[in-house]
Parts: C-alpha cells; sequence; structure tokens
C-alpha cells in the first residue's frame, strides 16, 4: 500500500493512495506516526479499502503533499554506508555502521522549498532509502529479526551542509544536517510487503543534470543488518525513520558545484516515488 499525507504543515490527513484516487483514512487513524504504524493498523486499511468503505479525499489533487510520517521520534542516519560515497568523501569504508542523527523539525515534505542556511557555502544533496519503523526493536537476536520490525520505506534526501557538518563539527555530523527542511521525505510510505529493499534503483538530479545512479544493492550494511545493529545500542520505536546511506554522486566529491539558491534538486527511488525541491536563500 502507499500512504501519504496531504495538507498544510502541521494539519495533514492521512489517505491511502489507491490507482488515482486519494483515500481519506481518518475514520481509522488520525495520522500516520508512530502509534499507528502497526501491521494490525496495515490491515484494517486494507480491509476498508477492499470493502470500499474508505471516502475520496475532496480535493487532494490540489493539497500540498507532506512527509509521510508523522512526528518521527528519532531520525537515525548511516554514514558511508556505500563504498563509492566514502571514497569520493575521502574515507576507508566503515568496518561498523557509523551512526549519527538528524534533529526532527528538520523533516519536510517531498515537495516543499528549501532555504540555504545563511553563512552556508557548501550545501549539498543525498538520496537516501529511509526505513520507518512499525514496532519496537531492542536486542533483536539476529538480523533475521529485523523485518517484522519495519513499517515501510519511503524516499529521503539527507540534505548536508558539508562545512557545519566537518570543518565547524566538533567531530559530530549533525550540525550539517539538521537546517530546517533538511530530512525531505516522501512522496510516500509503500509497506514493507509491497517492497525488496535489496536492490532498488537510486537516482538524483541537480537543474535537470543527472548526479547520483545507484542501487540499494551496492550498500555496505543491508537494511536488516542495520536494523539489528541499532537495537544493540538504542531502542527504535515505531515511527523512527533511518536513513541507510547514500552512494557516490554528490558534491562533496569535488565533480559538481553546491547547491545555490534557484537550484532544483531532484531525487527518485523506484518504486517509492520522487522528490523536488527548490531552494532559496535563509
Amino acid at each position: 500500500m502507499k500512504l501519504a499525507r496531504l495538507g498544510p504543515a502541521g494539519h495533514e490527513i492521512p489517505v491511502l493512495i489507491d490507482g488515482d484516487r486519494h483515500l481519506d483514512l481518518r475514520g481509522i487513524v488520525t495520522d500516520l506516526d508512530g502509534a499507528h504504524l502497526a501491521s494490525t493498523v496495515f490491515e484494517e486499511i486494507a480491509a476498508a479499502r477492499d470493502a470500499g468503505t474508505l471516502p475520496d479525499l475532496d480535493g487532494a489533487a490540489d493539497m500540498r503533499v507532506g512527509a509521510p510520517v508523522a512526528r518521527p521520534g528519532a531520525i537515525l542516519c548511516i554514514g558511508q554506508n556505500y563504498a563509492a560515497h566514502a571514497a569520493e568523501s575521502g574515507a576507508a569504508p566503515p568496518q561498523v555502521p557509523i551512526l549519527f542523527l538528524k534533529t526532527t523539525n528538520s523533516v519536510g515534505g517531498p515537495f516543499d522549498d528549501v532555504d540555504i542556511p545563511k553563512r552556508s557555502v557548501k550545501t549539498d544533496w543525498e538520496v537516501e532509502l529511509g526505513v520507518v519503523i512499525g514496532t519496537r526493536a531492542l536486542y533483536l537476536d539476529s538480523p533475521a529479526d529485523s523485518a517484522r520490525h519495519i513499517a515501510g520505506y519511503v524516499v529521503g534526501n539527507d540534505l548536508s551542509e558539508r562545512d557545519f557538518q566537518l570543518a565547524e563539527s566538533g567531530g559530530q555530523w549533525s550540525k550539517g544536517k539538521s537546517a530546517p527542511g533538511f530530512t525531505p521525505l516522501g512522496p510516500w510510505l509503500v509497506t514493507a510487503d509491497e517492497v525488496d529493499a535489496s536492490d532498488l534503483r537510486l537516482r538524483s538530479w541537480v537543474n535537470g543534470q543527472p548526479r547520483q545512479d545507484s542501487t540499494t544493492a551496492d550498500l555496505i550494511f543491508d537494511i536488516d543488518h542495520i536494523v539489528w545493529h541499532l537495537s544493540q545500542y538504542l531502542a527504535l520505536d515505531p515511527g523512527d525513520v533511518i536513513l541507510t546511506g547514500t552512494p557516490e554522486g554528490v558534491a562533496l566529491s569535488g565533480r559538481f558545484p553546491y547547491i545555490v539558491a534557484g537550484d532544483v534538486v531532484e531525487v527518485e527511488i523506484e518504486g517509492l516515488g520522487r522528490q523536488r525541491q527548490l531552494f532559496g536563500q535563509a
């Protein structure tokens, strides 16, 4: 199933996308947040769809598209998880997953405009597969246990200010990752039963020019390993989002210019949809 949230920021309406229809889910869930991402809720939605009891949302085609997950408790990010991207960043492939965090107020809709932060001269793009947690994961016995804790998948753009991340970081990366709008998610959450996350194509463009083009088959640490590994150190709660790393082809490589006001960045993952951000200046 494809689930989305439509409407003004802070007042989005949860919907099921069924072909060209947008079916209002407010009779089943108040929002697509951690409390409403368990498989039992998905089963209830599917049953209502099949029974024809979900009403169409009037005016859906003209509404803003919000992030498909409301108020994630945490945004956990895996760094340098594609070998070629690690190389273009000047680093060896990691031996264990690198974890950093983004603030949850950096989340934006997939088509929202984004402001380049004040003082920024190195704002960069990163297309990433996002994993949405559906049930709590803590101290999992093995990677084989991970799949049952995943609600679904989303497109993410891990926008980054590289000077803030590296030169001004003090050793941590989050300063360069957490400006307002720096985590566009969506346009949809696609439930895990409809996604083979092992080999999805990821691409990005700046002003229509291709930048990244890879697949999740090139992940150093795959999805099940990431969820299992993180669960050894922290609790993954329903609604949490894990961004799983970006392939080569970012501005940090030195091959492309950084984002400036007026640029348009697009990112896409096979089966999960496409985003578009127009950049302004804060």
